[in-house]
């Protein structure tokens, strides 16, 4: 997250606990685009490694 910064983005919601037990984030690029970032040590991931949500 602080290379997100360090690239023109901007940190729009500190880390908060997510169900999965880790954190999560968000953030917004300099397009205007928002993105969340999440982690966690129970995060399980397909194939694809997209997050699996249940």
């Amino acid at each position: 997250m602080k290379r997100v910064g360090e690239v023109g983005g901007t940190i729009v919601k500190e880390p908060q606990t997510t169900e999965c037990g880790g954190y999560g984030r968000y953030f917004q690029d300099r397009d205007g685009y928002y993105w969340e970032v999440v982690y966690g040590e129970n995060c399980q991931f397909d194939e694809n490694d997209m997050l699996i949500i249940k």
